[in-house]
């Protein structure tokens, strides 16, 4: 259950390593979207390890990308599809914002309130150090919280809206955690994407 405010976005909220812009996309933009990628991701629920346990993944995920953009988390191992048109339009939408060229997305679907994903930071070594990554929400709010590293107590919460755009900037994940809580209340669906560089090594 999350312990921030149901609006807006705690006070004191890192700007400089986090910046969200609500309605990047208009709501039938966002619906389209929603529907879109509901109905024909091949969505898939992963195998995980965590805490030396082999656990489902409590919501569905799928890999996007160009060729050679493997990601590796939590010993699974995801090799990418090519991009779809949709997936490219807003690749071009969020890339100015960013300032950066993305080459992979990572798509997950919380089908419900049960869906989640626990406290974690994205600092694999294919990201490189000090990664940026662009995060689209559509469907149903959910809050993302955040909490350092080096206090849990300094914790802020940010409520991703239909359309909206979330800018994880360079050093949030080496200095924070970030997740989806589970909720008691009734949800609806929501996509996530997330856009990374995945790093090329030779």
């Amino acid at each position: 259950m999350c312990f921030f405010p149901e609006a807006g976005q705690t006070k004191g909220l890192p700007k400089e390593m986090l910046e969200y812009t609500p309605g990047l996309f208009s709501v039938a933009q966002s619906d389209a979207y929603l529907k879109k990628f509901a109905d024909t991701v091949p969505w898939e629920q992963k195998t995980v390890k965590m805490w030396d346990r082999q656990m489902l993944t409590p919501r569905l995920t799928a890999w996007y990308g160009d060729p050679q953009t493997n990601y590796a988390f939590t010993g699974l191992k995801l090799d990418p599809m090519p991009w779809t048109k949709e997936l490219l339009e807003i690749k071009a939408r969020v890339e100015p914002l960013a300032g950066l060229t993305f080459n992979s997305v990572l798509l997950n679907y919380y089908r419900d309130g049960n869906d989640s994903v626990a406290w974690h930071s994205d600092k694999e070594n294919v990201l490189g150090k000090r990664p940026v990554i662009a995060s689209v929400s559509f469907g149903q709010v959910r809050s993302f919280d955040i909490r350092s590293k080096a206090d849990h107590k300094e914790q802020y919460s940010v409520r991703l809206e239909h359309g909206s755009f979330l800018l994880m900037k360079a050093g949030l994940q080496e200095a924070f955690e970030h997740r989806i809580a589970k909720s008691a209340r009734v949800m609806q669906p929501r996509i996530n994407l997330t856009f990374r560089i995945v790093k090329q090594w030779n």
